[in-house]
């Protein structure tokens, strides 16, 4: 991992200074002397900037992203906790970490903290932008905001705004970890029990009935107590409690919510008229938080896009582990707009 400090103050979208600014970041290949090779990978939620760790088979040799082929880029959001500025960081103006009084951030606020990063590494021009999920909403701005540098644009599973439904499972979430009173409080190591209850709640979205029906089923008729499912979301909520700040889980889920497009743009359809890369819409049959009808409606207004949709068992999750056909589908979309 790199880290860019940016030694002048970061204005966010509703006007909070943010200083000594830090954008941690990793690289893969070499840029071109045209500066344009680019693949721009925009993470989830809980990622971080080393996406082998976390998208493993499709970053490397020969796989999609070839580094032999492509000058890779990953940067951490501004408000995570994996070496971008965020909630667990020193704010230099007092001395003490940020915590609750982190400002509220938006995904445009992300682009421009991303675009200090892309000048600095000399980037002229990107190849392609690619997100899933949030990072999903990031590249759609990112191709809106600066629709003269992104040539090509793959969203998966994710959408022109947060819908209801997605931000009800954020409040939700936000409400377990307001029922943690070392959050509410401040503490700087607290809000760990309302992160795991979080977690646990957004598992159910990002998973499907069938799965888990069919990976927790219980063989035992007899059993009263010790269920494999109940056990599973422990598990899960504490793994993520080792290794993510519940402060920026808390700042990521409310910018989430800020994600609409059409925001100060006419509407999401006239913000959608205004990219101009090359795009597709990958969606997930099962995903229960952006259903497929959420890419069809980027596809349907933007300009010459196409729509993929991929059947998976995996729901939401499916982009991560349906790496064979992600790489197919997005490899064909690479063939067709190679001129």
């Amino acid at each position: 991992m790199k880290k860019l400090h940016h030694k002048e103050s970061f204005i966010t979208e509703t006007g909070a200074a943010i200083t000594g600014l830090d954008i941690a970041y990793n690289t893969w290949g070499t840029l071109n002397e045209n500066a344009d090779n680019v693949v721009w990978i925009c993470h989830a939620l809980t990622a971080n900037s080393d996406v082998e760790s976390w998208w493993p088979g499709m970053l490397g040799e020969s796989l999609l992203f070839d580094p032999q082929k492509y000058f890779i880029v990953c940067a951490n959001v501004l408000g995570s906790c994996y070496g971008t500025t965020g909630p667990a960081s020193v704010n230099p103006e007092t001395g003490r970490q940020w915590l609750n009084d982190f400002p509220l951030i938006t995904v445009r606020d992300l682009v421009n903290v991303h675009e200090i990063l892309r000048k600095h590494l000399g980037i002229r021009s990107i190849h392609t932008i690619i997100g899933a999920s949030i990072g999903g909403y990031q590249a759609l701005e990112y191709s809106i905001m600066f629709p003269d540098l992104i040539k090509r644009l793959v969203v998966l599973a994710s959408g022109a705004k947060q819908t209801p439904w997605a931000l009800a499972f954020s409040e939700t979430m936000r409400l377990a970890m307001q029922a943690d009173q070392t959050f509410t409080d401040g503490h700087p190591d607290g809000g760990k029990k309302g992160l795991k209850a979080a977690r646990s709640i957004a598992l159910l979205s990002y998973r499907t009935m069938n799965a888990y029906n069919q990976t927790q089923r219980e063989e035992d008729d007899e059993k009263l107590t010790g269920f494999k499912a109940a056990s599973y979301q422990a598990y899960q909520g504490e793994k993520l409690v080792k290794r993510f700040n519940p402060y920026s889980y808390w700042c990521l889920t409310c910018l989430s919510d800020t994600h609409n497009i059409g925001r100060g743009r006419g509407g999401v359809e006239n913000a959608l008229k205004g990219i101009r890369a090359k795009v597709l819409c990958v969606g997930i049959r099962s995903d229960l938080l952006f259903p497929t009808d959420d890419q069809k409606f980027i596809t349907t207004h933007t300009n010459g896009a196409e729509y993929v949709e991929i059947d998976s068992s995996y729901g939401h999750d499916g982009f991560l582990i349906e790496t064979s056909i992600v790489t197919e589908v997005i490899k064909d979309f690479w063939r067709k707009t190679s001129n």
